[in-house]
């Protein structure tokens, strides 16, 4: 917890932040390595020294001039004693650590910094450096290993700085998975090595004709022209493009992050090395660090153009969730259908023409639509987030990935709900994964489609086969109306949203929950009281007050606060408790004893927890409760 570093933005484990210093730092950023040390005319970050090279009390009185000269604009990095990562624990010996103060009236003395070692003991600072960071470029699994220790134990609204590490190649992807601070260290390194680099990768400067850059340095010369300069005047203009070209990645992240669209950037970006693609991939694994940091929703598209999109963690918490909390309707025949490039799948042409070609006997049938990379949408859920929001590239091959993830999902929802008949109206991919599945759990499906989808007669056979079995001896006719049919829409949506809480919201015990007006803007009322509104733009519910008391009864997404009325947002350190389960952009009950509230989380159960800054909820209705 520190009152010098500020989150502004969220994108999953990447942020932006102020750093409240003098001048104040916008994060991710990268330092200037070669000022850390300058004590004489420090700014906004100073290194105090090593203990290596210089004894405690010389130190001391080192930060005690800083202190002197700044006050609290600047960030003293305490003294430190580093060792490499690999060098095991037990191995070490006795570590020097120093701490800022022993004293409880003088706690706030100023910003600090830290080293963290992996297994090391956590100390109250400003901003945690991880140890030996760039020993592990090239280790992406140990890379990450460390990474998520360290994250895992210091407190979630602290920055994270991994020194000697950045370039402008993996600039993108240390801010992806957590890094706040880096600095240039890769950068000046490179210049005196003759090396250019950009965030498409490095190059030797005497293998370029021309650069691909126009800053300051590279339009007033050319490759040529450099190599004919002296090698110290010729590194100082390397340096100043290279710390250029970080710089301007980084303002590109930031962009990035406040678009959300970080995740998507990377997956191309990552490319450059392969230690990135598998930082990447191994991230993904990381599934819990990263999903309670990933947004229930987001405002834009979730493309999903590459093979990493099949792991990314809002398609495996999709899928989760439909396996975990969905409760398809009381039907007996299952209808599986392919996708549609329009969203939602309802208003495309082909599924309109496959829900007029039912006609009446719709109502007898359940729809789940199977795709890539989400596995199944059952029709209840098409405009959930992301099932109504993603785009990917339609080629009309599927790899086996693709196929093994989809026919997973599809298989494990089969196995789980029983359906008396099974038709499929699908073609080519989809018809695979289907009879895979067919063969794995010993069922029958009826496949339905002739020439095309689309074409007469495959509409027609759709229809004649679900009129026969509708129509047989043998079978109940289970069926749902309008009015039903809009209620299992609502109630599949709260499920997903909610989990064991959404049966609260249809229960009979305080009267008939009924769905009222037309689609996607439906409302759900007991009476003349309003329980929920569903918001079509993400394909969730928005909770009143009446709502909130009955979901409340779960004790799940439930913020505690103390004995005051909101007034608008309500801050960190005004919470108490939160559910864990919270997740950025969840409907949130805020609970206190003066006060009923419900609205936007903007941050983790966690993070709501142990923040000392920060919104923590977005509040939209505030009920007064008496006391």
């Amino acid at each position: 917890m520190t009152q010098y570093f500020e989150i502004e933005n969220r994108d999953g484990a990447a942020r932006i932040g102020k750093l409240l210093l003098s001048p104040e730092l916008r994060t991710p950023c990268a330092l200037h390595t070669a000022a850390l040390g300058n004590i004489e005319n420090p700014g906004p970050i100073v290194d105090a020294g090593s203990l290596w090279t210089v004894d405690r009390e010389e130190l001391e009185v080192r930060i005690k001039e800083i202190r002197e000269k700044t006050g609290k604009g600047t960030l003293i990095i305490l003294p430190h004693q580093t060792y490499p990562p690999a060098i095991p624990t037990e191995s070490l010996g006795k570590v020097e650590t120093f701490t800022a103060t022993s004293d409880e009236n003088a706690k706030d003395d100023g910003p600090t910094g830290s080293f963290l070692r992996a297994e090391g003991e956590i100390q109250k600072s400003d901003l945690y450096i991880m140890k030996g960071a760039g020993t592990l470029e090239n280790n992406a699994r140990r890379f990450l290993e460390t990474l998520v220790d360290l994250k895992n134990r210091i407190p979630p609204d602290t920055a994270l700085y991994a020194p000697n590490l950045a370039r402008p190649e993996n600039a993108a992807m240390l801010a992806y998975i957590g890094i706040d601070v880096m600095d240039d260290t890769k950068a000046e390194i490179a210049a005196y090595s003759d090396i250019y680099l950009t965030a498409a990768g490095s190059f030797y400067l005497d293998s370029l004709v021309e650069f691909p850059c126009r800053c300051r340095v590279c339009a007033a010369t050319t490759p040529a022209e450099l190599l004919t300069l002296p090698k110290a005047d010729r590194a100082k203009l390397l340096s100043a493009h290279n710390r250029d070209a970080l710089d301007a990645e980084l303002a590109l992240v930031r962009e990035k992050i406040r678009a959300g669209t970080l995740r998507e950037y990377v997956e191309g970006q990552c490319r450059v090395r392969p230690w990135l693609t598998a930082l990447l991939r191994l991230g993904d694994f990381e599934y819990s660090y990263l999903e309670e940091r990933v947004p229930a929703f987001r405002q834009n598209q979730l493309l999903a153009n590459t093979s990493e999109a099949l792991s990314r963690i809002e398609v495996v918490r999709f899928a989760q969730r439909i396996q975990e909390r969905y409760v398809p309707p009381d039907l007996d025949i299952l209808l599986l259908l392919p996708c549609a490039a329009k969203k939602p799948y309802s208003i495309s042409q082909s599924h309109q023409k496959f829900i007029l070609s039912l006609g009446k006997y719709r109502k007898f049938v359940h729809e789940v639509i199977i795709t890539s990379p989400l596995g199944i949408v059952p029709r209840e859920l098409e405009l959930t987030y992301p099932a109504a929001h993603y785009d990917t590239a339609v080629t009309g091959h599927w790899d086996e990935e693709e196929k093994a993830w989809v026919s997973g999902c599809l298989e494990a929802y089969l196995s789980k709900h029983r359906y008396k008949a099974i038709v499929a109206h699908v073609e080519g991919a989809y018809r695979e994964i289907c009879e895979r599945v067919a063969e794995k759990l010993g069922i029958d499906i009826v496949y339905t489609t002739g020439e095309s989808l689309t074409s007469y007669e495959s509409l027609l056979n759709l229809k004649n086969t679900v009129e026969s079995i509708c129509t047989s001896e043998n079978f109940s006719q289970k069926k749902q109306n309008a009015e039903e049919e809009k209620k299992n829409f609502v109630k599949a949506i709260a499920g997903y949203q909610f989990g064991e809480g959404a049966g609260h919201l249809f229960s009979e015990e305080v009267g008939k929950p009924v769905v009222k007006g037309r689609f996607p803007k439906y409302q759900l009322f007991i009476g003349k009281k309003q329980l929920a509104t569903l918001i079509p733009q993400y394909g969730m519910l928005a909770l009143s007050p009446e709502g909130a008391e009955l979901v409340l009864k779960s004790e799940k997404y439930v913020v505690k606060i103390d004995d005051f009325v909101p007034r608008g947002s309500i801050l960190a350190p005004g919470v108490l408790e939160a559910d864990p389960e919270i997740r950025p952009n969840d409907e949130v009950i805020v609970l206190g004893k003066k006060a009923l509230c419900v609205g936007r989380a903007m941050m983790n159960g966690r993070e709501m927890e142990e923040s000392g800054r920060g919104v923590a909820v977005d509040v939209r209705h505030v009920k007064k409760l008496k006391t």
